[in-house]
């Protein structure tokens, strides 16, 4: 698998701030697909999609809690 690592504007984290930092995407070609997002204030958001097309999204923010983050529309990038 190769990642890619791409800078991003700032946008709503998982926390509520506005922040920017870096999305990690990674692809196997064969199904699985890897998208975190890694805010500059330490909130990390997770899409992970699998070989048999479930999906698992997750939110955690800069202090470790998990939250319940609103899905939002996913553009490919």
């Amino acid at each position: 698998m190769t990642g890619t690592k791409s800078p991003f504007d700032p946008e709503t984290a998982p926390c509520g701030k506005k922040s920017g930092g870096e999305r990690l995407i990674d692809d196997d070609g064969y199904g699985l697909v890897i998208r975190d997002q890694f805010f500059a204030c330490g909130c990390r958001r997770i899409r992970h999609e699998y070989h048999d097309g479930s999906i698992h999204l997750s939110a955690i923010r800069h202090d470790g809690k998990r939250v319940k983050d609103p899905i939002q529309p996913d553009h490919g990038s």
